[in-house]
């Protein structure tokens, strides 16, 4: 596949879904997780991080390719798990400049995902610009039962516990008072919030500093639902 030119238009989300390769390296790395015990990060995941990551960028008024840069490093992010866990977001960085390049993306377009791909993961979780501030809240927000690969496990692994005890997590922008928000609802008869932020505190100083660098904060409210 030859590259485009420079006046070629905008590289949008909907042309890296359709590029061969990127549909397989997604596929597989979510199977080469489930293998080794993880929740699901798969299409799902994916599209969900897209979703919020542009939307984040779109509602506090940033340009619209910023914004498509944000979706499309929301949609890749997790490609790096197909060579393996620890370094996936290094490994995915390199690995989507390829396909990016070859889809006509300005240099300087791909590497702002690649900085925002090789930094969302907790142990190098740095938001190093705008689309990896955003890409980072979406995904630290995706805490969810459908995650969770095989519910008759969440007695033995904290991970699927937590993720299953949330019945609903909404990100919530408001543009006025510059405040992202991640609500849930959460079943503690499954697990409590003592367990949530076991799992989640690092993460979600993650979204704090990313939401900074946005100019917004960051916070989590739990709700009760259903009289419970």
């Amino acid at each position: 596949m030859k590259l485009k030119t420079a006046n070629s238009p905008l590289v949008t989300l909907q042309m890296v879904k359709d590029h061969p390769d990127v549909q397989v390296y997604i596929d597989k790395a979510d199977e080469f997780l489930g293998n080794i015990g993880y929740t699901e990060h798969g299409r799902r995941h994916a599209n969900y991080v897209a979703h919020n990551a542009g939307r984040i960028l779109r509602e506090l008024g940033y340009e619209e390719k910023s914004c498509e840069l944000a979706a499309i490093a929301g949609y890749i992010h997790d490609i790096g798990n197909v060579v393996n866990r620890p370094s996936h977001p290094a490994t995915g960085a390199y690995l989507a400049h390829q396909f990016l390049r070859e889809l006509g993306m300005p240099l300087e377009d791909v590497l702002a995902v690649m900085g925002a791909i090789g930094s969302h993961d907790e142990d190098c979780c740095e938001p190093v610009n705008v689309v990896g501030a955003a890409l980072i809240i979406a995904d630290k927000s995706d805490v969810h039962r459908s995650r969770v690969r095989s519910p008759k496990e969440i007695r033995f692994d904290i991970h699927d516990r937590v993720n299953y005890a949330v019945r609903r997590a909404e990100l919530k922008l408001d543009t006025n008072r510059r405040l992202i928000s991640l609500e849930l609802d959460i079943d503690r008869d499954i697990s409590d919030m003592v367990e949530y932020f076991e799992i989640f505190t690092t993460r979600m100083v993650a979204c704090r500093r990313a939401a900074k660098l946005l100019g917004c904060t960051f916070e989590v409210q739990v709700v009760q639902e259903n009289g419970k």
